[in-house]
């Protein structure tokens, strides 16, 4: 078994194209390292709807050029099948570790593979690559990016010509591609022949950014803003003064690109400590609120000043507040989220009179719903524009929480108090997240058998009243490795994370609201009931 351990391992070596990573697997066969080789070689990164998402590093189950060359060569072969023999590919990429060769490597086998091949002039928001894919009139676009994973990470995310992620069947023929190619041989790379875009595609994105702003609206609220080491700063800052905001106050600390990340253990503002450094500078300079990107500027966090504290606002409250804006400005369409938000949008949309539509967990598919107006999920993602950029675009919803902000503050109020409003009119929906990150995948495994082998029958004290294994789809959904149960009065959805080694299980509980009066009581209610619900789950689940 060594032996084809080791012959497996000298035949990558042969061909990976990378000195670092042919260096550090020679180091490994040179200490017959063979239990660092199995974990390298125990199989391939398995290309799904997230695209490709790992630690960087040598063989087959690491991030690296290798990899990469075999992903793009296959996503080549599926164009091909479906037709484009010389379509557009546009390539954008992140400033993670070795994120630019791995875009030039996608535009040589592209260039190779007889496509035309386009790549952004620098690192840039990941939006900018969605928008680009229309705009250029592409059959196909590539991110590589691993958002806000651990500085060890790297990913390469694939959307089709319609300007969406691409979802099953999609996935599974590109791997199916992938698994064909033999060898790195067998892929033509030239060393050039492929365009690098100047700066016209990023000048038509900040052109269209204007457009999720109603003219003449207040324009005054003051900002913090971080990019959390990201390539958000620029593109945000160039926004900002196109739609006449004050120049937001910059946490330098994190504003410029940095791959190491050095002042957070996760470059996600979800993440503990990571907005530290911005509350901080927000205690200095006293602004309306905290804006913060994710490192490719995907996602958007919103902070308010609360009482004496800055408190972070959920996901599914920002999402709330920007639902409301846009119906205060009659927006038209379906307002769509994913199964894991909150089912306040559902009660919003449905008082506007609105469509409203529930999907799988990610934007590939709330980008998908027919007539789509608003969509968001709960991990700070917001799609206020999906004629212009059909994924989350944290730069537009910070334009958008920014114009709702100020528009508040001629009239003396705040996004609190907004949110209070919502909770008087449709019941105060008060989210949590019991979120488990773990080193052996298996435990996962473990406790989503546990869940459909021994279902709780209530929680928190309160009946479950539907329990429904998404495994095998709804009338209404495909099939997704999930667990929802529906509670007299709460909702909890158990699922293991699309892009990192983690369990989530989102839990919301809904508490009636008579009147502002009865608010802190209401939150208060709530408050026990998610900690509730929280250590039945824990239990229930064996985590």
């Amino acid at each position: 078994m060594h032996d084809d351990l080791i012959a497996r391992a000298r035949t990558w070596l042969a061909e990976d194209p990378d000195p670092e990573t042919r260096d550090e697997l020679a180091a490994l066969l040179d200490a017959g390292d063979v239990t660092e080789l199995t974990t390298r070689f125990a199989g391939t990164l398995q290309f799904g709807t997230a695209g490709l998402r790992g630690e960087l590093g040598a063989g087959p189950m690491r991030m690296n050029r290798a990899v990469v060359i075999r992903a793009a060569a296959g996503l080549a072969a599926y164009l091909h099948q479906q037709g484009s023999r010389d379509g557009l590919v546009v390539i954008g990429y992140d400033a993670r570790h070795k994120s630019e060769a791995f875009a030039r490597d996608t535009a040589a086998v592209m260039t190779g593979a007889g496509l035309r091949a386009a790549v952004l002039p620098r690192p840039l928001p990941t939006p900018v690559l969605a928008y680009a894919i229309r705009h250029l009139g592409a059959v196909a676009g590539v991110e590589v990016t691993a958002s806000h994973n651990p500085p060890r990470d790297n990913g390469y995310k694939v959307y089709l010509g319609d300007g969406s992620q691409i979802v099953p069947p999609a996935d599974a023929e590109i791997a199916a591609e992938i698994d064909a190619i033999r060898s790195l041989d067998d892929v033509p790379r030239p060393d050039g022949g492929w365009e690098v875009l100047d700066d016209s595609v990023l000048d038509a994105y900040l052109a269209r950014t204007d457009a999720v702003l109603s003219a003449g609206s207040a324009r005054t609220a003051r900002t913090v803003y971080t990019a959390m080491h990201g390539v958000g700063k620029d593109v945000l800052l160039a926004a900002f003064a196109r739609a006449g905001f004050p120049e937001p106050v910059l946490v330098a600390e994190q504003a410029e690109p940095d791959p190491e990340f050095p002042t957070v253990a996760f470059p996600n503002p979800e993440e503990p400590g990571a907005m530290d450094l911005a509350f901080a500078k927000a205690r200095e300079t006293d602004p309306d609120l905290v804006i913060a990107n994710d490192p490719d500027a995907d996602r958007c966090a919103v902070a308010v000043r609360d009482g004496e504290r800055w408190r972070m606002l959920r996901g599914d409250e920002v999402g709330a507040l920007l639902a409301a804006h846009l119906v205060s400005r009659g927006a038209r369409g379906t307002f769509a989220e994913s199964i894991v938000s909150s089912s306040l949008l559902g009660r919003i949309a449905e008082k506007a009179g609105l469509p409203y539509e529930e999907t799988l967990t990610g934007f590939k598919w709330i980008a998908r719903v027919d007539g789509l107006r608003y969509g968001y999920e709960e991990a700070l993602g917001y799609c206020v524009d999906p004629e212009g950029v059909r994924d989350k675009d944290g730069i537009t919803a910070a334009l958008l929480v920014t114009e709702l902000a100020s528009e508040l503050k001629e009239r003396g109020r705040t996004l609190l108090d907004l949110l209070d409003d919502l909770a008087v009119e449709h019941g105060l929906h008060a989210t949590d997240q019991l979120s488990v990150r773990v080193e052996d995948l298996t435990v996962i495994a473990r406790a989503m058998e546990r869940l459909r082998e021994r279902p709780p029958t209530e929680l928190a004290g309160l009946a479950i009243v539907r329990a429904e294994d998404l495994s095998k789809g709804t009338d209404r959904l495909p099939p997704t490795d999930g667990l929802r149960y529906t509670l007299d009065g709460a909702r909890v959805v158990v699922r293991p994370s699309g892009t990192e080694p983690k369990l989530k299980c989102y839990l919301e509980v809904v508490v009636p609201v008579g009147s502002s009066d009865a608010l802190p009581a209401a939150h208060a209610r709530a408050a026990e009931l998610l900690a509730a619900v929280k250590r039945d789950l824990s239990a229930a689940a064996g985590i």
